[in-house]
């Protein structure tokens, strides 16, 4: 009868903090990718093991990109560019497993916060950083989904080269691309500031709410962009 009675009460206090809101939530992060390759999309690694990293914190995550042509396609085993054209949210559904949406249904209201993995896709898709460096255009919905989400007061964070979309888009920002003086020199004309990161580390804009790592844009090994998605997405999940 006593254990019975234990039971019952431990099922009360679970349902009364259920009701309080006091259990913890499941967070829920929107990550947006921009193809599949590195040369011409998302960087796959960086990609999944931020996939990986948020499963880890217990976090919930729904991927995203938008629905329009790549800018070309890259042959990853020659580096030259193959006669075709593909689509980068059809591309991204490789990473995602079929299971994405078009970055046009986004909404910050549903997400705790959103996570750029880098790949050239980021400067070529996403943006034409690329080819216009601190002169760039981001595409709309890339633009819209960043500004929406630090309207809300909600983070962001990105990986390798994708934190210029930051710089472009909010401007007086503090992150990092790792050490590639070039970038660095090109990002400081957006009016963000760089710091400079190795392997696995990240710079973090408490203001913006801003969490950036290096990964690829450092010759890394795939452990060490396994470390930098694992900080970042800690980061980020502690803000929330």
């Amino acid at each position: 009868m006593f254990f019975l009675g234990y039971l019952a009460f431990l099922f009360y206090l679970v349902r009364k903090l259920k009701v309080k809101g006091i259990m913890a939530k499941t967070k829920k992060i929107a990550v947006v990718l921009s193809g599949c390759g590195v040369y011409d999309g998302t960087e796959i690694h960086e990609a999944v093991l931020t996939l990986y990293a948020i499963s880890r914190q217990d976090a919930h995550y729904d991927c995203f990109a938008p629905d329009i042509p790549q800018h070309h396609v890259i042959n990853h085993l020659t580096g030259k560019e193959m006669n075709e054209k593909r689509n980068v949210l059809a591309e991204s559904a490789r990473i995602a497993r079929g299971n994405i949406s078009p970055l046009s249904n986004f909404n910050a209201k549903d997400f705790d916060a959103v996570i750029f993995p880098g790949g050239f896709g980021a400067a070529k898709n996403l943006s034409d950083w690329a080819f216009k460096g601190p002169d760039a255009r981001i595409h709309p919905e890339v633009e819209r989904c960043i500004k929406e989400t630090h309207s809300a007061g909600k983070p962001i964070g990105a990986l390798c080269i994708s934190p210029v979309l930051l710089a472009i888009v909010i401007g007086d920002a503090e992150l990092t691309i790792g050490n590639d003086k070039s970038t660095i020199t090109a990002i400081g004309k957006t009016g963000a500031k760089h710091k400079e990161t190795l392997h696995g580390e990240v710079v973090i804009d408490r203001k913006n709410k801003l969490v950036t790592t290096p990964c690829y844009m450092l010759d890394s090994t795939i452990a060490q962009i396994g470390t930098g998605a694992e900080n970042l997405v800690k980061a980020i999940v502690g803000m929330v």
